[in-house]
């Protein structure tokens, strides 16, 4: 049945009396009570909120933005959002409110301002409210810095050790890269401290107080590497986490983005990273909203990129603008006379975050060590000096603790002798055989023990025809 003109009069009347008894109710059951317009002025405040601001006068703060007056105040997100904060606790810089805010719209709903409510004599009733939300918010900052360390340059020029001819070329080149926005290409093979030149240059750059994130291609099944580099909105693909993904362009915001072994990315991604490098845009697995990405790419690679792109699987276009700035790392068998100092400048490292006992090397262990081709570079001397650390008898260690992990010495191949390529290739094969025992078989444990990717580690099983399953 219709409703009289007289009955909708009452329900008018009954809601503005309603609506002027709730604000009286929250007048005077908060002490703070402060209005602003839809531009967060202050147009009316009560004496007591404005007195513990330093306004003895309620009037001096009318006309006033509401920050000017109550500092960590978030009236103004209530404008902006129109989403009221029905409960909050407010720092005051001496002690913390209790605060109710909730917008005011017409009647066409349009926003014209909001009101704010503050309790502070009667806060100990909410003691266990607030103490849950200090704690909670400890742990946010605690967890916020943990995160920050992880993001943090690990390494800087410092750590890039050697002073031979070669590596004092590539410390220089890096060094010039640091200060510029370009992207850089790092070049080696696996083990040559690639890593630890894309730290170094983060640490050195303007971007040094800015994330720098890590995505390993090779380590990523290509079915996840989408969602990981680029993220995820809720339920974007089967199994997608139902509260979406943040991928690492926006963990990288305002930082460095270090893409390692690139040569390895799907072509089907090739595109969208070009995208990045172009136009600093991207777009989020199953989204269709267009997001930014401030940051500096710096990618690298063991592989030759140049024949991926003759082969047709890397984009030419993608490679011309990684290809910057290109940066060559030697492998350790090309400076060699580096050697002793790495090797000192390794067992300290591992002294240090090994919970190993320092030790020294003798110079027949180091002649036995330069007398090794070193297919892993740097990071094998690493492994290898472990290792040997580990099983030493004293904190001296000899050239019997080293032959027993390098095997039988390596002599030049004579004239007639297997090319180069085929050389290599034994030695690799040597490696990953020796790796594979060691790990009993177990593919990801050697790739970890290689310090390789597990979908690089099947890729050069299968090149070599090696069966894990035969260890």
């Amino acid at each position: 049945m219709p409703h009289s003109s007289n009955e909708l009069a009452d329900y008018d009347h009954v809601r503005q009396w309603a609506m002027q008894s709730l604000f009286q109710h929250m007048d005077d059951s908060y002490q703070g009570t402060v209005i602003v317009d839809d531009q967060a002025r202050i147009i009316w405040i009560n004496a007591r909120y404005a007195e513990r601001f330093g306004f003895t006068d309620p009037a001096s703060a009318l006309g006033q933005p509401v920050e000017n007056v109550i500092p960590n105040s978030q009236m103004r997100e209530v404008l902006r959002t129109g989403v009221p904060m029905l409960l909050d606790i407010m720092p005051t810089g001496k002690d913390q409110l209790v605060v109710t805010r909730l917008p005011l719209k017409d009647g066409q709903g349009k926003i014209i301002g909001a009101v704010g409510f503050a309790l502070f004599d009667q806060i100990q009733s909410l003691a266990p409210l607030v103490a849950k939300f200090a704690r909670l918010g400890e742990e946010l900052a605690a967890t916020r810095e943990s995160l920050a360390q992880a993001r943090r340059a690990k390494y800087s020029f410092d750590d890039f050790v050697g002073h031979s001819s070669q590596i004092s070329e590539v410390r220089r080149q890096a060094m010039l890269a640091a200060p510029l926005e370009g992207a850089v290409l790092l070049l080696g093979e696996t083990g040559t401290g690639k890593e630890v030149l894309a730290h170094a240059i983060h640490a050195a750059s303007p971007r040094a107080g800015k994330p720098l994130v890590s995505l390993n291609m090779a380590a990523i099944p290509d079915t996840l590497l989408e969602a990981e580099l680029f993220g995820a909105s809720p339920n974007a693909y089967t199994g997608a986490d139902r509260k979406g993904r943040i991928g690492k362009l926006q963990l990288a915001d305002g930082g460095t983005l270090f893409l390692d072994e690139i040569g390895d990315m799907p072509a089907s991604l090739q595109a969208k990273l070009l995208r990045v490098l172009q136009d600093k845009e991207f777009e989020q697995l199953g989204a269709n909203r267009v997001l930014r990405a401030d940051i500096r790419i710096i990618a690298a690679t063991s592989a030759r990129l140049e024949e991926k792109v003759a082969a047709g699987s890397f984009r030419a276009d993608l490679y011309y603008r990684l290809n910057v700035l290109t940066i060559h790392l030697p492998a350790l068998r090309e400076h060699l006379q580096d050697l002793p100092e790495l090797t000192e400048a390794l067992l300290g490292q591992l002294a240090r975050h090994g919970h190993l006992a320092r030790s020294q090397i003798s110079h027949a262990a180091l002649q036995r060590l330069a007398a090794y081709h070193w297919p892993g570079n740097v990071r094998e001397l690493r492994n290898i000096l472990e290792r040997a650390s580990m099983l030493a008898q004293g904190s001296l260690l000899d050239e019997a603790d080293i032959q027993a992990l390098l095997g039988p010495i390596h002599t030049p191949p004579q004239a007639g002798a297997a090319s180069y390529q085929q050389q290599m290739a034994g030695f690799e094969a040597q490696l990953l055989r020796q790796a594979l025992q060691q790990a009993n078989g177990h593919v990801p444990t050697a790739a970890r023990q290689l310090g390789m990717g597990r979908a690089t580690l099947y890729k050069k099983l299968a090149a070599l025809g090696i069966n894990p399953s035969q260890f």
